[in-house]
Parts: structure tokens; C-alpha cells; sequence
């Protein structure tokens, strides 16, 4: 057998240091299990913690914005908390007596969660409050521009671990400089990936041999039906599109707006902060976000005044006050037309439709160039609409009145799962649908035992049949 590579023998120590860790800390039981949450969550919660962590999140990574970042922290961490709230995860969960099935909830092992530079905390967090509930062991993969928030964000976790008396060596951070050849080891030696962010992430997680979780690609669009609210949809609208300087997978990246309220909901919008560009200015930014026929990282994160001066437009420069996201139409779809395309900046494309029919085959044409499997938004007062996205479109998430970015991922309005990784099904490459929660951080183990037998006569099941086509 050739010599273990030094990256290997690197990671192999961690591995063996977390495995040690969570051998013991799976057979605590549920109280301790739920300590760890808790101590994992106020290290998170905690004001001048969060603060100190958002502000570490943006001078490292030039994306978001503080103020944003601190919401984000707080709003993620304290759903997830919610969901998670007396959840049984360890030992016994669930018995059926009529199956005669009993349901052992049993830990996965060491967990290689690779995380985004888009959300250096928020998402480490989730992960590790996850993994920790279902009595794992985790070791995070930052982005390397991430690597400084993920660990400030481990120092104080260790703290409040300190307190708890739980082992330090639960929680890890792949140590920098952090690259694509730690990463993939991480993920070779694992028992289980979750991978969030770049499609190269997730692509490397699905292909590591070992078993693992990954997130399809965002594009989001939004319908705007002649029935909507359009006031409500537009402020909704605004504040998705502008939250975090649109980083967020589920940022609205396409309006697709019905003939009947195209003008006012153009309106709405501008009300809210928006800015129309000429055709002219849609040219010039197009060249500034795309200038190699690929999305610019100096654009990704950015918010619109920077957009608006790297593309030298000087007629929104000069507004007041200053534009807060930008509004360019659309008729084009598909890699010649990049702004039918994920943004990742407060950049929101027009398209116009005679009717929701045509709407909806606007979205199914853009999920077919992009950002399939993920959601779609919808404002209307038509609650039928909703199912007609639901039962025809490639997605996993139908988004009805409600501000897309804040709703997708869980919110306190609605009962989707708080999370910051998406599923989108087969649509999108995944092998999961649902939004990432502390199911996909355990395995279940099923005793079963005899019940009354349950034997059906071929006719108590195919009598339908064989009345219609005979035996």
C-alpha cells in the first residue's frame, strides 16, 4: 500500500479526533445532545458575538452587509432552534402498533459540511446545530474567504463547550490555507457531506464516494398576477432583492408580471427604491457583471451604487435618493441573454406575459436554461394558481405571498424547515427535495416484530381492474 499523502494524514487526524469525541458523546443522551445545541446556538445568538461575526463576514468576504448578516444570524439560528425544540433524536422515536415497527434514531458519525463564503456563520451554524442533535461529530470546509468568520465563529462555540463540559474536538474547522485538495479529502474520509454553495462544491461532494447532501443552483422567479396586492408585492419584493445585498440563493432574480398590472407594478417597485435602466445602461452593466461571458466576483454581494458606478452609469448616479436594487427587462432566454441567469446582486430582470398560462411557461423556460428544482414565487389572490406551479413546474417550493428570500428557507410565518440549503430534487441534480434539517444528519434504524397477518385476495386489489378489463 503507497504512503498516506500529508493532506491525508492532516485530515486523518482530524477525523480520528472527532470520531474519539463522538463515540462517548452519542451515548450521553438526549439532554446532553440538547446542551450541545443550545451552547452551539448561543455562541451564535449572543449580540455582541453575532455582531463581531457579521462584521468579520464582510471585511473577509466583501459580500452582504453587516447590519443584514446580523439579522441573518439571529433569524436562522433562532428558527432552527424552534424547529428543533423537543425533537426527540436519540434512542427510541417512534412506535407503531399496527405495524409493529419501532423507530431507533441513530447518529451518522463525522459530518464534512462545506459552507459558502456567502453565509461564513450562518450556515456552519445550522450545520453544526444539526449534527449535533442527532449526536455527530462535524468539521466544517469554509470557503477560503470564509475561513477567518468560520473560525472565530469555533472559538466561541469552544467557549460556551467549555462551560458545558463537552468535548472541543465535536466541532472542527479544515485550518487554512484551505483548498479544493483538504476539501475533497474531507469529504473521502467523512461519514456523510453536506455541501452548500458553488455547483463545483456540490458536484466534488456528489462524486467523493461518500454518501452526500447537495444544493441545486438558485433562480429564482416570481409570477405578479393581475389579482395580486401590487403595493404589498412590490415592498415584499424590495426587501427580498435588497437583504444581504441579494446573496441569498433565494433572492428573486426574475419577475415575470401580467400585462394588466405591468405598468403599476413597475411603479410599485420604483417606489420602493427601484431604478428602470434605459437600454443603454442595461448594455453597459451587462458588460460590467459579465465581461468574460461569466458572472464577475466584483459584482457578486456588491450593492447598487457599486454596480452603478462600476458600470459608469452616470443618470442613476446622480439620483436621489440613490436606487437600492436595479430593474432591466427581458424577452431572452438562455446563455446568450445573461440576465435570465442567477445574479447574486440586487439586480431584478422584467419579463412581460398576456396571461398566467404564459407566465408560468416563462418560468418553465427560464428553470430550463437555470435554477431548476429550487421555487418559484407567486403574488395573486388565486389560491388555485399556487397548485397549477406546484403540479406543472420543476420545483420544490411554491412561494405565495411572501417576500421569497426570507420565506424559502423558513420563516416564523409560514412552516417550512429553517434552513439555509435548499433541496431541488431531481430538477436540480439533488437527491432531496426538502429543506436540509436534522433528517438528513441521521440514520434510523426500524425493529420490527409480527403483528396480524394482513393477506388480501388478489380480487380485494385488482377487482377495479378486472371489472373493466376482465381476469
Amino acid at each position: 500500500m503507497p504512503p498516506k499523502s500529508e493532506v491525508s494524514q492532516d485530515v486523518g487526524a482530524l477525523i480520528e479526533r472527532a470520531r474519539a469525541a463522538q463515540v462517548s458523546y452519542a451515548k450521553a443522551g438526549q439532554e446532553v445532545l440538547d446542551e450541545a445545541v443550545a451552547a452551539v446556538a448561543w455562541a451564535i445568538l449572543e449580540p455582541s458575538r453575532n455582531r463581531q461575526l457579521a462584521e468579520r463576514a464582510v471585511k473577509d468576504t466583501g459580500l452582504g452587509n453587516v447590519p443584514d448578516k446580523i439579522l441573518k444570524n439571529h433569524r436562522k439560528t433562532l428558527g432552527l432552534l424552534r424547529d428543533l425544540h423537543g425533537v426527540k433524536t436519540t434512542g427510541v422515536v417512534a412506535r407503531d402498533r399496527n405495524t409493529g415497527i419501532t423507530e431507533i434514531a441513530r447518529p451518522v458519525g463525522v459530518v464534512a459540511a462545506v459552507t459558502p463564503s456567502t453565509n461564513p456563520s450562518a450556515t456552519p451554524a445550522n450545520n453544526i446545530i444539526n449534527a449535533l442533535k442527532c449526536g455527530n461529530a462535524v468539521i466544517v470546509a469554509p470557503s477560503p474567504k470564509g475561513v477567518g468568520t468560520a473560525m472565530l465563529l469555533l472559538e466561541f462555540i469552544y467557549e460556551q463547550f467549555d462551560l458545558c463540559g463537552l468535548p472541543r474536538d465535536l466541532v472542527q474547522v479544515l485550518p487554512a490555507p484551505i483548498n479544493k485538495e483538504t476539501t475533497a479529502e474531507l469529504m473521502r474520509q467523512a461519514d456523510l457531506v453536506v455541501a452548500t454553495g458553488s455547483r463545483s462544491n456540490v458536484h466534488m461532494a456528489y462524486t467523493c464516494g461518500t454518501p452526500a447532501f447537495g444544493v441545486g443552483v438558485g433562480n429564482v422567479v416570481a409570477i405578479i398576477d393581475e389579482t395580486a396586492d401590487i403595493e404589498e408585492a412590490a415592498r415584499k419584493i424590495a426587501r427580498s432583492k435588497t437583504f444581504d445585498n441579494a446573496t441569498s440563493c433565494s433572492s428573486e432574480n426574475h419577475l415575470v408580471i401580467l400585462d394588466a398590472v405591468y405598468d403599476a407594478a413597475l411603479d410599485a417597485l420604483e417606489a420602493c427604491g427601484a431604478v428602470l435602466l434605459d437600454e443603454d445602461e442595461k448594455s453597459r452593466l451587462q458588460k460590467a457583471m459579465w465581461p468574460k461571458g461569466t458572472l464577475s466576483s466584483s459584482v457578486v454581494g456588491k450593492d447598487a451604487g457599486s454596480l452603478v458606478l462600476q458600470a459608469g452609469l452616470d443618470r442613476i448616479a446622480a439620483r436621489q435618493p440613490a436606487p437600492t436594487f436595479l430593474l432591466v427587462t427581458e424577452t431572452g432566454i438562455g446563455e446568450a441573454y445573461p440576465y435570465s441567469g442567477e445574479k447574486l446582486s440586487p439586480v431584478l430582470t422584467i419579463y412581460r406575459a398576456r396571461n398566467f398560462n404564459e407566465a408560468r411557461d416563462t418560468v418553465r423556460a427560464i428553470y430550463g436554461y437555470m435554477g431548476a428544482g429550487h421555487s418559484v414565487g407567486l403574488h395573486s389572490a388565486k389560491k388555485q394558481r399556487a397548485l397549477v406551479l406546484g403540479e406543472t413546474l420543476p420545483v420544490s417550493r411554491v412561494i405565495v405571498n411572501q417576500s421569497h428570500c426570507f420565506a424559502t428557507g423558513g420563516n416564523f410565518d409560514n412552516g417550512l424547515p429553517f434552513s439555509l440549503s435548499m433541496g431541488c430534487g431531481t430538477w436540480g441534480g439533488n437527491n432531496f427535495s426538502e429543506n436540509m434539517h436534522y433528517r438528513q444528519f441521521q440514520n434510523l434504524t426500524r425493529v420490527s416484530v409480527p403483528i396480524v397477518a394482513n393477506t388480501p385476495s388478489e380480487g380485494d386489489l385488482l377487482g377495479t381492474y378486472f371489472r373493466k378489463y376482465g381476469r
